[in-house]
């Protein structure tokens, strides 16, 4: 377990709500106020279930590199501090250490375990990834939004097993088991039959205990996902969805419920160990789940949810007004969640009543605790199998480029990307773009300055650029009018987008600003638009380099969608390893961009 006092709090028992006490024949005077169920359990009632979880791990079977290897931790004293965390080796011995002393213990994923993961992972279709997964014994996951990137087929594969239809195999007389935990997928249905694409629930059972798990994704998954990868399929809202499950597991006699949601929340705090019940509960989170959570049926007794990349452990009311549990474990395997489930034999319910205390904790999943051995040969294996493609440099930086650990709009790693975007497609023949636009969330990791393996510092090896760029989507470049490119920068900070901003990194050239004191489309200054010092012209046509993500409209960017002449580029991973090693050298490394294309008025 971590070593801090945050980190070593117990995590605080359920306790008995006026429901179930009446369902057992006492009264809410049987015991004191705000009184555990530690009397229950002592006479042999209750039993506490330990349910362990996390989310968005996204391949990480190697501990992440730069900031997205770090969380933020809250200390004693007020102060901040950055702890080191993640990767399979670490997230298993944490997990397996956790459980000890636990006879009742279930452990459960919140989706996107797998997709835009690094080169040990992706190579291999993310095969190593889910072989870990049954190794540190995961029993049960929702799919998320990356689960579908490679279309059902492969997420069918995923699940039963199968070596790759195109690249086979990938270890002589090994056949890919698929996962030894079903992948939930409830409000997941293909469009002709009705009927969600892999089981919608399940139930844990062991001694007599019998706990459902009811799995969704967000209903939005198509917006955000390439159209390919969700052919034939439909995606249904959340709320209704597990209302539906949750009363089809009561009929079957299964009264404890805890629903795996990939959608989340975002906590007022970067901590992990932020208090998000203060001053009241759930006051200190926002986000699409509070909503979610609001409106999920009193018979789910926790919510794990994941895809904001968020840490949180928050108690938001249920429409009953009884206290919930709503959790989210950061993401790429650096914080687990230790929930206690009281679960009361006689109701077969799990036990809550209303107070302040949350009923879980995140906990960091440390990198000074032993390795799990197990893993480490994983890891060994899947890595003697990438070599020969993910060692080979490709370019040289001076100094770490951040990307998805900025905190900015613009990152200086997104500058990096959309010049290479620019540069692959601008020549007459490849598509003569003018200016390239890059989607933030397809950038996701940073390149540090610190060799990962023995490259030495500054290289940069194909490995740690496709982890940067793990989707290989091709470039496209289409025909915009001003007006068209104007709508689509208005896109990022309005309709869909405009609680939560998706600020497209742009390439050198373009420039404006985004002035945040107002509200939607007007955060985008009109008159500050400018490509190669000259301003927008809403009339003329532009050539606009976009991976086909956002050219099919991904995001929220539907204006992108009516872009014309359509021209199909390399992929945006090569256009990225030919910028770096055209651009850079070991005499002459590439420095980090200023970031200052985009003015934020804040």
């Amino acid at each position: 377990m971590p070593a801090t006092p945050q980190r070593r709090r117990t995590v605080r028992r359920l306790t008995i709500g006026a429901a179930v006490l009446a369902a057992a024949g006492l009264t809410a005077t049987a015991l004191p106020a705000g009184a555990d169920t530690g009397h229950a359990a002592r006479a042999g009632r209750t039993v506490d279930v330990q349910l362990l979880s996390f989310n968005d791990f996204h391949g990480n079977l190697e501990p992440p590199q730069g900031s997205s290897g770090t969380v933020e931790e809250v200390q004693p004293d007020g102060s901040k501090k950055s702890v080191a965390a993640g990767g399979a080796e670490y997230l298993a011995q944490s997990l397996r250490t956790a459980r000890k002393g636990h006879p009742y213990s279930v452990t459960a994923a919140a989706g996107d375990l797998v997709g835009a993961s690094p080169l040990l992972s992706g190579l291999f279709h993310d095969e190593p990834t889910i072989e870990a997964m049954n190794k540190l014994g995961l029993d049960v996951t929702s799919v998320g939004n990356h689960e579908f990137d490679e279309g059902r087929a492969e997420l069918t594969r995923l699940q039963k097993g199968g070596c790759h239809p195109k690249d086979g195999c990938y270890e002589k007389g090994k056949k890919f088991r698929g996962a030894g935990f079903p992948y939930l997928t409830a409000n997941v249905t293909d469009e002709k039959s009705g009927k969600p694409l892999l089981k919608p629930y399940t139930v844990w059972k062991h001694k007599g205990v019998k706990i459902g798990f009811i799995g969704v994704t967000l209903e939005g998954t198509p917006d955000i996902v390439n159209a390919d990868g969700v052919k034939g399929l439909k995606f249904h809202d959340e709320v209704e969805t597990i209302n539906k499950y949750a009363k089809v597991l009561n009929k079957q006699g299964v009264k404890s419920i805890v629903a795996l949601i990939h959608e989340g929340g975002l906590p007022a705090s970067t901590s992990y160990n932020y208090q998000c019940d203060s001053p009241g509960p759930g006051d200190g989170i926002s986000g699409p789940i509070t909503d979610i959570a609001k409106h999920v049926t009193p018979k789910v007794d926790a919510l794990v949810t994941g895809h904001t990349h968020q840490a949180y452990s928050c108690t938001i009311p249920d429409p009953s007004g009884r206290p919930r549990t709503v959790t989210s474990a950061a993401s790429y395997g650096k914080l687990y969640t230790d929930t206690t489930l009281t679960y009361d034999r006689r109701t077969r319910d799990i036990v809550r009543t209303t107070v302040k205390t949350p009923h879980a904790a995140n906990h960091v999943v440390d990198r000074t605790q032993p390795k799990a051995a197990d893993m480490t040969s994983l890891i060994t294996r899947w890595n003697k199998l990438a070599a020969p493609v993910a060692g080979r440099p490709v370019g040289h930086i001076s100094a770490d480029i951040a990307g998805r650990g900025a905190n900015a709009p613009e990152s200086p790693l997104g500058d990096v990307i959309s010049d290479a975007q620019l540069e692959a497609t601008k020549a007459d023949g490849k598509g003569g773009a003018q200016l390239a636009l890059m989607n933030p969330g397809g950038v996701r990791s940073d390149l540090a300055f610190k060799a990962s393996g023995s490259e030495g510092d500054g290289v940069v090896t194909y490995g740690e650029a496709f982890t940067v760029q793990p989707f290989t989507n091709m470039m496209n470049v289409v025909d915009l009018t001003g007006a068209q490119l104007l709508t689509g920068l208005q896109q990022q900070v309005s309709g869909p987008n405009e609680a939560s901003p998706k600020i497209l990194q742009v390439s050198e050239g373009l420039a404006y600003t985004l002035d945040m004191t107002k509200s939607g489309a007007a955060r985008v200054v009109k008159d500050s638009v400018k490509l190669d010092g000259a301003a927008l012209d809403p009339a003329k046509t532009y050539r606009v380099a976009m991976n086909e993500f956002l050219a099919g409209g991904g995001d929220g960017f539907a204006a992108f969608k009516d872009g014309k002449n359509k021209y199909v580029g390399p992929s945006d991973l090569d256009a990225f390893t030919a910028y770096l090693t055209a651009h850079s050298s070991a005499d002459k490394p590439l420095t980090p961009p200023k970031a200052d294309r985009i003015t934020v008025v804040k």
